[in-house]
């Protein structure tokens, strides 16, 4: 019998044993409460239409609400997935390999701007990895593979693609309760991504992870997205250096200027940040630090770095480090490549006037 000895089935059979599944499970009394409380408005014919039927509850009392993916990084059991799939701090999170040993997961660290988090397992002897790439060299049209645990359900699948974007830019929700939060950078392919394989390594014609599966588009045919490798290579170093994720703090919330904003609120420039906290109707709204409540109020973080430095409510940061502001250049995109103690010089409009300041960048805490 002939072999098909195709490059894919060569990544395939090298990358799979290191990707793994995860099911999030929730104790059934609380899963239940929750559904009781969200439905408490409905109007419900049958309300045993909405009990969580007795077959789905194990011998512990715990219910499977849903399912995710990652990959294994370290032979030591240290695993990348995303932040969303493990969102939830009363779910229990179960890992299987791919050749269904089960681990217990505990969580070492969640990104608090990109959807990334690392996970980890003990072991009782050393696990395959996945090497990890540059997202830096990541070409459109390369050709790509996604693997995970599709829809929660098919383990161990594969699907294949090419690069089909660059730095694409998006607003996703983690769930329908949960608001929009911007994910910017991302790696566009037409890989097939299902929900289930969020977390999965997107790996390139060598083998190496390049990005973390992350988003699909619903209403969209083969379009998804990867946060690029990168991040987690940056996010692994802290961890390891420091035993936490260190990412640097300007404490302010923004929008976006563009020509459209400009008319709308009679702004005197068509470029850079407009300091607010005010929930403007914009696509390119986002609330820099979600985590101060008094950001989304004033657009300023009290005792942050941006109100030390003399930032105020309304002000337009027309410039990073002596580049415009824009859609296409964020304030967030210039923190990406930056860590805590550097100093980020700003060029700022307050009225018509502009003036000169430097942030010390803090760590987010």
């Amino acid at each position: 019998m002939l072999k098909d000895n195709s490059p894919v089935i060569k990544i395939v059979k090298k990358t799979l044993p290191a990707v793994i599944s995860i099911i999030i499970s929730k104790d059934a009394k609380e899963v239940q409460k929750e559904l009781d409380q969200n439905l408490s408005q409905v109007p419900i014919m049958n309300p045993d239409q909405t009990k969580i039927p007795k077959e789905a509850i194990d011998a512990n009392g715990m219910v499977k609400i849903g399912g995710g993916s990652g990959f294994v990084v370290n032979e030591n059991g240290t695993i990348l997935t995303n932040k969303h799939v493990i969102a939830d701090p009363k779910a229990e999170y179960a890992i299987f390999t791919s050749n269904g040993e089960k681990y217990e997961a505990e969580v070492l660290a969640r990104d608090p701007i990109n959807d990334v988090a690392i996970l980890k397992i003990k072991p009782q002897k050393p696990l395959p990895v996945l090497l990890l790439g540059d997202s830096t060299r990541v070409e459109l049209g390369q050709s790509v593979l996604a693997f995970g645990n599709a829809l929660g359900i098919f383990r161990n699948t594969v699907s294949s693609g090419i690069v089909s974007g660059l730095s694409r830019s998006i607003a996703a929700q983690a769930d329908p309760t949960a608001p929009p939060q911007e994910m910017r950078g991302l790696i566009q392919t037409d890989a097939a991504i299902n929900p289930g394989n969020s977390g999965g390594p997107l790996v390139d014609i060598f083998g190496k992870a390049i990005g973390i599966n992350a988003a699909l588009l619903f209403g969209a045919q083969n379009i998804g997205f990867a946060i690029p490798i990168n991040h987690a290579k940056r996010d692994l170093e802290d961890l390891w250096h420091y035993g936490h994720i260190k990412r640097p703090l300007l404490g302010i919330s923004y929008v976006t200027v563009d020509e459209n904003l400009k008319a709308k609120m009679n702004l005197p420039v068509d470029y850079g940040a407009l300091v607010t906290g005010e929930m403007h109707e914009h696509k390119n709204i986002l609330e820099h630090d979600p985590t101060h409540r008094a950001c989304a109020r004033s657009g300023i973080v009290m005792d942050s770095p941006a109100h030390k430095a003399g930032i105020r409510e309304k002000d337009i940061i027309l410039e990073c480090n002596g580049e415009k502001l824009g859609v296409e250049k964020t304030i967030q995109d210039f923190l990406e490549d930056l860590k805590v103690g550097d100093t980020l010089a700003l060029k700022v409009m307050r009225g018509n006037k502009e003036f000169n300041a430097k942030v010390l960048l803090a760590e987010r805490k």
